[in-house]
C-alpha cells in the first residue's frame, strides 16, 4: 500500500463524539442561556444557595488561620497601644507629682518668707535679706555661705537669723558673699537668757555631736528643765535681746562635778535654712543711734540759738523803731 492511500482517520475505538468546535459552541450557548435565565428568572438562585451552604464550613475552615492571624495582630497591637497609654499615664503622673512637690515646696518657702518678713518688721535694727548658697567644705567647722557681701553692706560680726531664730554670726566678709559660722560650730558662743527663770548663761557649740549645743558652767542645782527656751540676752552688744536660740534637750546632773551637763537643741536647724536676715550688730546700731541723737540734739540747740538770735534782732529793731518814733515826735513839738 502506498503512502498516499493511507487512511488518516482514527479507528472507531478512539472516536470521542462531537468535535471540539461543536463542544465549544454548545457550551457557549449553554452559558449564555444560563446567564440570561439567571438574570431574568433567577433560575440558578436555589443552586447557588445550595452550593454556598455546602461550601460554608469549608470556607470557615480555610479562613480560620487568617482570622487567627488577624486576631493575634489585633491583640499585639492592642497590647502595644495599652502599654504606650500606660507609659504616657505614668509620665503624666510623674509630672503631676513633680508639680505637686514644687507647689508644696513653694508653699513652705512662702510661709517661711512671710514669717521672715514679720520678723524683719519686728526688728528695731536695720536688716538685710540674703539667701544661703551652700555649706562650707571645711569638715572641722559648721559654716554656710550667703549671697551678700561687703558690697551690699554686710559687716563682720553681724548676727544672722531666720524665721525660727538665731542661725549664727558673720565671720568672714567678701565682696559678693560672706561666711556665717553657725551656732553649732565648736568655736561658737552666745549669751542666752532662760525665758522661764530669767537666768543668764552662755551657750557653746557642741563638741560631742555635730550641730548640737551645750550650756556650760551651770551649777548642778540650777533651776533648769528639759524644754526651757533660751533666747538672746543682748548683753554682748551683738545680738538683739529676745531672739530664740535653743531649747534644753537634756539635763545631766552628776555627783562627781559641781556643774550640770546641759544639751541644747538649736531653735533654727541649719540644714533647713535657705532665706535669712543679716542684722546690724547691736553695738553699732546703738552707736549710730547715739550719734543720731547727738546730731539731733545739736541741731535742736542750733535751731533754738537761731530762734533766740532772731527774737533778739526783732526786739532790737522794735526798740530802734520806737526810739525813732519818739525822736520824730519830739522834733514836731519843738516846731
Amino acid at each position: 500500500m502506498s503512502l498516499g492511500t493511507l487512511d488518516r482517520n482514527p479507528p472507531p475505538l478512539f472516536r470521542q463524539g462531537l468535535s471540539a468546535a461543536s463542544k465549544l459552541a454548545v457550551f457557549a450557548a449553554l452559558a449564555i442561556f444560563l446567564m440570561v435565565a439567571d438574570a431574568r428568572f433567577n433560575m440558578t438562585q436555589p443552586l447557588r444557595m445550595l452550593l454556598a451552604t455546602a461550601l460554608h464550613p469549608m470556607q470557615r475552615a480555610l479562613l480560620a488561620p487568617v482570622d487567627a492571624w488577624e486576631a493575634g495582630g489585633d491583640y499585639l497591637r492592642g497590647m502595644e497601644r495599652a502599654t504606650e497609654a500606660e507609659n504616657q499615664a505614668r509620665r503624666q503622673l510623674v509630672q503631676q507629682a513633680e508639680k505637686l512637690s514644687r507647689a508644696s515646696q513653694l508653699q513652705v518657702e512662702n510661709e517661711r518668707l512671710r514669717a521672715l518678713l514679720k520678723m524683719q518688721a519686728a526688728q528695731s535694727v536695720p536688716t538685710l535679706a540674703a539667701e544661703v548658697l551652700y555649706e562650707a567644705a571645711d569638715p572641722y567647722s559648721r559654716r554656710v555661705v550667703i549671697d551678700h557681701g561687703s558690697r551690699h553692706g554686710v559687716r563682720a560680726g553681724a548676727p544672722v537669723i531666720n524665721d525660727a531664730g538665731v542661725l549664727g554670726q558673720v565671720t568672714r566678709v567678701y565682696l559678693l558673699s560672706s561666711e556665717v559660722t553657725l551656732l553649732g560650730d565648736k568655736d561658737a558662743a552666745i549669751p542666752v537668757l532662760n525665758n522661764r527663770t530669767q537666768q543668764r548663761g552662755v551657750a557653746y557649740g557642741g563638741e560631742r555631736s555635730e550641730g548640737a549645743m551645750e550650756l556650760r558652767f551651770m551649777a548642778a542645782n540650777a533651776d533648769i528643765k528639759v524644754g526651757d527656751l533660751l533666747s538672746t540676752s543682748g548683753l554682748d552688744g551683738v545680738y538683739p535681746p529676745g531672739l530664740p536660740v535653743a531649747t534644753v534637750a537634756a539635763v545631766e546632773r552628776r555627783g562627781d562635778t559641781s556643774f550640770a551637763r546641759i544639751a541644747l537643741k538649736p531653735a533654727s536647724p541649719p540644714d533647713a535654712a535657705r532665706h535669712v536676715l543679716v542684722l546690724e550688730p547691736l553695738a553699732l546700731h546703738e552707736a549710730a543711734r547715739t550719734e543720731a541723737a547727738a546730731a539731733d540734739s545739736a541741731e535742736a540747740a542750733s535751731a533754738a540759738q537761731r530762734k533766740a538770735e532772731i527774737k533778739a534782732d526783732a526786739k532790737a529793731k522794735a526798740a530802734e523803731a520806737r526810739a525813732a518814733a519818739a525822736a520824730s515826735k519830739a522834733q514836731g513839738g519843738e516846731r
